[in-house]
């Protein structure tokens, strides 16, 4: 029979799902929206809704669930389960990992979401067998992960990683966390919005009017959609996203000398063939060339799976499953 791995990924739009047997393989898997402005509960509905879907949806049987895991985003003590802070969800020393394992009576483990990434490219992904590999993950915020001599690098109290609150303009925009000119103020999906929303208030025509909700974050097809349009809001908006991630990511290149960058997340997987060659040609002016030569800069290879690969992950390394 085997055993089974409940894996999860919690998202500021959304939760993924999968069920994974023991040879790393997706049996089942789901999805739903968060509805994070319904507020804390709600949310903790949707996670919960999403793994007995997973349960019923594949068939397993609760003796069979080797654990449950997931990665979310923000500051995550990851020895306790609790959810310190976390700047586009309504979390703050939230204890998901008492809900979790009170209702499903299966071990629950719980990374920073990007960490959690980084570690699912690391395994199985596009940096296997590579020693220090820098994460970027662009989505509704920004994560970070790091591999450092082939060891995720957690920092003092696993709170390390927030790559997106590197601060690059002590004078830039307000960031969901409080902070000013984060790197996450200028590249994420929230930050794509704001800036959007600002040409269209400004009167630029534009088909994107057409293409996002009211309240919304702007989805990633309709931003590849107007820039196949050769759109010039969406254009410059998305240039200037990724100038300024070609910043940060040059300045984690000068300080970690990595063996390679991972840029994954759902803004890379629906732009990456526009994103990377532009990355590559902004970074020459922010990383040393010395440090630059030899940095191989890659997009990640299981995409919108990389965090629930990583959470596989988690599972197999806590109950010491090979």
């Amino acid at each position: 029979m085997g055993k089974k791995f409940i894996c999860l990924d919690i998202g500021g739009t959304k939760v993924l799902g999968a069920v994974f047997d023991e040879n790393n393989n997706i049996l089942f898997k789901t999805k739903k929206k968060t509805r994070v402005e319904k507020g804390i509960d709600k949310v903790e509905e949707k996670i919960v809704s999403v793994i007995e879907n997973l349960i019923e949806g594949s068939g397993i049987k609760n003796e069979e669930i080797a654990g449950i895991a997931a990665g979310a985003p923000g500051v995550i003590n990851e020895d306790t389960g609790e959810i310190l802070f976390a700047p586009n969800l309504p979390w703050r020393n939230y204890d998901i990992k008492s809900i979790i394992e009170n209702k499903f009576k299966v071990p629950f483990f719980l990374g920073n979401d990007a960490n959690v990434g980084m570690i699912g490219e690391w395994k199985y992904g596009a940096a296997v067998n590579k020693g220090s590999v820098i994460g970027v993950f662009v989505g509704t915020g920004i994560g970070g992960g790091l591999i450092i001599n082939n060891k995720l690098f957690s920092g003092a109290r696993h709170l390390a990683g927030e790559l997106g609150h590197m601060v690059l303009n002590t004078e830039g925009p307000l960031c969901n966390c409080g902070q000013r000119g984060c790197l996450e103020a200028y590249s994420s999906k929230v930050a794509i919005t704001k800036e959007i929303r600002v040409q269209i208030e400004r009167g630029r025509d534009t088909v994107l009017k057409e293409l996002m909700d009211d309240d919304a974050i702007i989805k990633s097809k309709a931003i590849r959609k107007a820039m196949e349009q050769e759109d010039s809001v969406a254009l410059e908006v998305m240039d200037r996203a990724v100038y300024y991630l070609a910043a940060g990511t040059g300045s984690l290149i000068n300080i970690f000398n990595p063996d390679m960058v991972v840029l994954g997340g759902g803004v890379l997987e629906a732009l990456g063939e526009y994103i990377i060659p532009q990355l590559k040609r902004h970074i020459k002016r922010f990383a040393l060339p010395a440090v630059l030569e030899g940095t191989d800069i890659v997009e990640s290879k299981l995409g919108d799976d990389a965090i629930l690969y990583g959470a596989l992950a988690l599972i197999k390394d806590r109950v010491h499953i090979v």
